[in-house]
């Protein structure tokens, strides 16, 4: 099926990512749409890691409360997220725990994913995923899935809630160099987009060898106690770039918080 079929809008019901949006009707029409959102930034200068950084950072983004907004039940959150630095040595720890060996930094990739909650759904696009991988060159040596709270998800949140898991991402072959094995993670990344497709629920919200998000449609009081990762102590990082969305006269939906791939805006 091609990506204009899957991502294309429905007039009998919703368009976007799991048809979270509803189509033009009335004097609503996506075309205006606009945020308005707030995006904090900490850094060791240094580039000494810690779990610190990390814990600050949380801070940050909840004192960007009043830049985000949440609907009529105040558990559902506009979106909200976080972008820091892979932690290898997490990485390590949690797809050593499932048998996977991961290579030296720079040499493999994850990120988190967002699949269909149906079983039959979310292992096809898995295996869509791994084939596709194949095709550049590029390996998937297991799936992890990512431990998330969802008993602090308002109704709307939990209504499209994505299963969420992490892809260890390697070369099929010899060692590349980072420049390629990134220009090869990208093609994945976007082939998988447009031929899975967000009818499927599919979203990748990052796919990289240095960084990686966790965002959702969430509170930002709620990413933290979302996804166990970012309290465990071992998940350490140099930099944050923590993200508040405010809709204003869009809609919320899982994949539209932020950060994005590499960046956040407002």
């Amino acid at each position: 099926m091609s990506s204009s079929n899957n991502n294309s809008m429905d007039s009998s019901g919703g368009y976007g990512w799991a048809d979270a949006l509803p189509a033009k009707q009335g004097l609503y029409d996506p075309a205006n749409e606009r945020d308005a959102c707030g995006v904090g930034f900490i850094v060791n200068i240094k580039g000494v890691r810690s779990h610190k950084l990390l814990r600050d950072s949380e801070d940050l983004l909840r004192n960007m409360s009043h830049r985000g907004a949440t609907g009529a039940d105040e558990r559902d959150g506009d979106g909200a997220g976080v972008m820091a630095a892979l932690p290898h040595e997490f990485m390590v720890k949690v797809f050593g725990q499932l048998g996977c060996t991961v290579p030296e930094p720079g040499e493999y990739a994850t990120g988190n994913v967002f699949l269909h909650p149906d079983t039959d759904t979310r292992q096809q696009s898995q295996s869509i995923f791994d084939h596709l991988a194949t095709e550049v060159g590029l390996q998937t040596v297991g799936w992890r899935a990512v431990p998330t709270n969802s008993s602090i998800l308002g109704p709307s949140g939990q209504s499209k809630e994505p299963v969420i898991m992490q892809p260890l991402v390697v070369s099929a072959g010899d060692r590349m160099e980072e420049t390629e094995f990134t220009r090869r993670l990208f093609m994945l990344r976007k082939r998988a987009q447009h031929t899975i497709g967000f009818k499927k629920w599919f979203y990748v919200c990052s796919l990289a060898t240095r960084t990686i998000v966790y965002k959702g449609q969430l509170t930002p009081a709620q990413v933290p106690e979302y996804y166990a990762d970012l309290r465990d102590s071992d998940f350490v990082t140099h930099f944050a770039l923590v993200h508040s969305r405010f809709s204003t006269n869009t809609f919320p939906s899982w994949e539209r918080a932020q950060p994005f791939n590499l960046c956040a805006h407002n």
